[in-house]
């Protein structure tokens, strides 16, 4: 099944791509890599999920968060790429969470948008290596911000 095949499987709907917020590409394609700048999530009203995980935030809210990321980074980078059936493997993952200094599950709110990748790209293809991060506060209050970089093929 390919990849656009999954997604449609999978009841995904990917939403517009993001516009940049500042003076940075969205998606850089660089032999047969393309790397994303940071996605934070975006609900399907548009609506920026913003809070830190800990206080505002549980951390199941913040594993959708992350989920929502994920699905805009998928956006970018069909766009960019023009199909993500010529996405060949996730190659990394960087995460950050906007969370309090006592919470330490940031690898686990990660996960919301790694899993979203290996149900997108399978279990192999989809997983990668990967950085999870906790953070004070991050761009606009955004409860995460994840970038990636991907092997693309013609």
């Amino acid at each position: 099944m390919s990849v656009e095949q999954q997604i449609r499987e999978l009841g995904l709907v990917l939403p517009p791509p993001a516009e940049p917020k500042g003076l940075y590409k969205p998606v850089v394609v660089i032999g047969g890599l393309a790397f994303t700048s940071g996605h934070l999530p975006i609900d399907a009203a548009g609506k920026l999920i913003a809070g830190r995980v800990g206080a505002e935030l549980d951390q199941q809210a913040g594993q959708e968060a992350a989920r929502l990321a994920g699905l805009g980074i998928l956006s970018s980078l069909r766009a960019a790429i023009g199909s993500l059936d010529r996405v060949l493997r996730v190659v990394k993952l960087v995460g950050l969470v906007n969370s309090t200094a006592d919470f330490t599950q940031q690898p686990a709110v990660v996960n919301g948008c790694s899993q979203l990748l290996a149900d997108v790209f399978g279990p192999d293809a989809g997983v990668g290596a990967r950085s999870a991060f906790g953070s004070n506060t991050l761009p606009l209050g955004a409860a995460v911000e994840i970038e990636a970089i991907f092997q693309v093929g013609e």
